[in-house]
């Protein structure tokens, strides 16, 4: 399908930090790292981009 977006692999730094924030907002936060990685052309979401919406969300 055309608009379809790439499947992000997530490196293991970048799953750890993700594991750092609470489960309650962890889906919200996923969604928002994707939504950063897709934007900047990333197939990989680093542990500077879940650092990056960290910043973003304020934390």
């Amino acid at each position: 399908m055309p608009d379809e977006p790439e499947i992000l692999t997530w490196t293991p730094e970048a799953q750890a930090k993700l594991r750092n924030i609470p489960y309650f907002a962890r889906s919200q936060a996923r969604q928002r790292i994707e939504e950063i990685a897709y934007a900047n052309d990333n197939t990989i979401v680093t542990a500077d981009i879940v650092e990056q919406a960290r910043i973003e969300f304020g934390q």
